[in-house]
């Protein structure tokens, strides 16, 4: 079964899902906020999901940021919506740097550097990522 990791903001949700065997961290999508229920209910469907992964933001003195309002009322929505699949939460500073740091080493051009939705698909793959290192350490 697959990890699902979401980067949450109040404009785009970053998403990223493992493989079936929890190997690889692949982004998957970036989702508006009010289609993001739908979009998850379609998903499972067709994939089989054990856990969901969401980043938490923190300030650098590890106090919630101003962000993690939204973020828990998000996880509170996953919890409503879909109780049988766990959350994980997941200390999110610096993966929007990490990711557009890998973005500007990738090569691609300016214009789909700039694009948004771009960083936050990045971010949400590298909060996995760091969720399934974390957790193969424990």
């Amino acid at each position: 079964m697959r990890v699902m990791a979401f980067d949450y903001g109040t404009k785009r949700i970053g998403i990223a899902v493992t493989d079936p065997l929890q190997m690889i961290a692949n982004s998957l999508d970036t989702i508006h906020p009010l289609e993001i229920i739908d979009y998850l209910k379609k998903y499972l469907l067709t994939e089989q999901v054990e856990r969901f992964v969401v980043g938490e933001p923190k300030q650098m003195d590890n106090t919630p940021s101003q962000s993690a309002p939204h973020v828990k009322g998000f996880v509170n929505l996953l919890k409503k919506t879909f109780p049988e699949i766990p959350i994980d939460m997941m200390d999110e500073r610096f993966t929007s740097k990490m990711a557009s740091a890998v973005i500007l080493q990738s090569g691609i051009n300016k214009k789909a550097r700039q694009n948004k939705g771009l960083v936050d698909n990045i971010s949400a793959t590298i909060l996995l990522q760091s969720w399934m290192e974390r957790k193969a350490y424990l």
